[in-house]
């Protein structure tokens, strides 16, 4: 799977999850959303969630800007946009928050979605904290992974946020 993020350099660079990925060649980073081709694109906004059914992609391309820009972000890339399930952030500035994942728990989230464990695996292993975003997300990636489509994804994440304590 191609790995592409759109880089918008907001966020500090000791702590942004896009660069390290560069840095150990894992993703390629772009600097303008007009640069990045056709793919399927992670974007929270999105009317559709992403699910099983988009594995046949070749390309997976994200938005790495700031939290306090997410909203007004532009998505303008071109491609299928998608909105990942309810998920939990392991990383240090947003552990425990709901949908306030980093960049490279984003990809990783729609990496195992899709069908690629081992590619999921490889993007986290440069993160201290890789391994809890798993162990924190295990039953809801695991259920979303065997959905068939986004309504079956969607019914699963209103049962996570229905009850939250209840998957605690």
């Amino acid at each position: 799977m191609e790995i592409l993020i759109y880089h918008a350099g907001e966020d500090d660079p000791d702590k942004c999850t896009a660069r390290r990925l560069e840095q150990f060649s894992l993703a390629e980073l772009h600097r303008s959303m007009s640069a990045i081709p056709f793919g399927l694109v992670l974007n929270p906004f999105a009317e559709q969630a992403l699910s099983p059914a988009d594995a046949d992609t070749k390309r997976l391309v994200a938005l790495d800007c700031s939290w306090e820009r997410a909203e007004t972000a532009r998505f303008e890339m071109s491609g299928v946009h998608r909105a990942l399930p309810f998920l939990v952030a392991a990383n240090p500035v947003n552990y425990g928050r709901p949908f306030r994942l980093t960049t490279v728990e984003a990809l990783t989230a729609a990496l195992i979605i899709l069908g690629h464990p081992d590619e999921a695996d490889a993007l986290l292993e440069p993160f201290r904290w890789g391994e809890t975003f798993l162990t924190l997300n295990e039953e809801p990636l695991r259920r979303y992974a065997e959905c068939a489509d986004s309504t079956e994804v969607v019914a699963v994440q209103d049962d996570y946020l229905e009850d939250p304590d209840q998957h605690a």
